[in-house]
């Protein structure tokens, strides 16, 4: 009795784990598709034909639902940067992290808004930061610590990130002169490495 007890909590687990990631599968899907706009409860319940009570069993809203697609972002964004960061030399892995960074924002318009632009309780540097936050801001660190020399490494990777973050936005906003991207990132990382 005890080991089938044992087995239906497995499975109750492992389906309640399969709607979350459904549910967060499908707010991406319809944000990168729509905008976050059409992302509603109500649109989420039709498209995975569960109801509304089931969504709020395993998010309060929407804001946590964006959440959880911001943080399933940011671990796709460390291990980008991560694969980017390869052991060559250290201002051409700055800029494979670079080109890296750009292309997954360009990729992910609706996941980088969950990230960066849309309100969120997430926080950076906190006892409770989720994992894949330190990950992704680690693994931009570790690419600006090979150039930093006396820097503060830390403070460096936050002008590193605000840099790429600023090419992001002001490109997207159609602010930027098209076909400059690798002028743009050669000339941060020459100014990051420098002399």
């Amino acid at each position: 009795m005890l080991i089938c007890g044992m087995a239906n909590d497995r499975r109750r687990d492992r389906e309640r784990a399969e709607r979350r990631t459904l549910i967060v599968a499908t707010a991406r899907r319809l944000a990168e598709e729509e905008g976050w706009d059409a992302v509603t409860t109500r649109r989420l319940s039709s498209e995975i034909e569960y109801s509304q009570p089931v969504l709020y069993k395993h998010f309060a809203g929407m804001e946590q639902i964006a959440e959880a697609v911001a943080v399933d972002g940011f671990g796709e964004l460390a291990e980008a940067i991560g694969a980017a960061d390869v052991t060559t030399g250290a201002s051409d892995a700055l800029a494979r992290v670079a080109h890296a960074y750009l292309a997954f924002a360009q990729a992910n318009p609706a996941v980088y808004d969950a990230m960066f632009t849309r309100s969120t309780t997430l926080r950076f540097a906190t006892a409770d930061t989720p994992e894949q936050l330190d990950a992704a801001f680690a693994r931009l660190r570790h690419a600006v610590g090979r150039v930093a020399r006396a820097d503060d490494a830390d403070t460096l990777t936050e002008v590193f990130w605000s840099s790429l973050h600023g090419l992001v936005i002001l490109d997207r906003a159609g602010r930027l002169r098209p076909g400059h991207v690798t002028e743009r990132v050669a000339l941060l990382v020459d100014r990051l490495v420098g002399p």
